[in-house]
């Protein structure tokens, strides 16, 4: 099959992207060291297809960076099965941070 709209293959009703990403911040309480970090980040990974999961145990929280259809609660409770508390849990849109995002918005 030959294509012969090049942008018809990525513009849709949202634009060039049609997958959103977000980035979710997760209280999580338990964690004493790496190894717990490691845990919560395996635990994230196997639950959910993540783009990005990093853990602190010294600020006790996780950030995930996933595409919008992710669901939170999935995430959420992948955790806790592996016997940490979640506590307070925010979602934002993500904003990718690069070398030129400083111009991104500069016009």
């Amino acid at each position: 099959m030959v294509v012969q709209d090049f942008n018809a293959c990525f513009v849709g009703e949202k634009g060039f992207s049609e997958v959103y990403m977000k980035e979710i911040t997760l209280k999580v309480e338990g964690m004493q060291c790496g190894m717990c970090e490691s845990h919560v980040n395996d635990a994230v990974r196997k639950a959910a297809n993540v783009k990005k999961v990093t853990s602190s145990h010294a600020e006790g929280k996780t950030v995930v960076v996933c595409d919008d259809k992710v669901d939170v609660e999935t995430i959420k409770n992948a955790i806790q099965k592996d016997g940490y508390r979640v506590g307070e849990v925010s979602v934002k849109p993500y904003e990718k941070r690069g070398l030129f995002s400083f111009f991104k918005n500069k016009g």
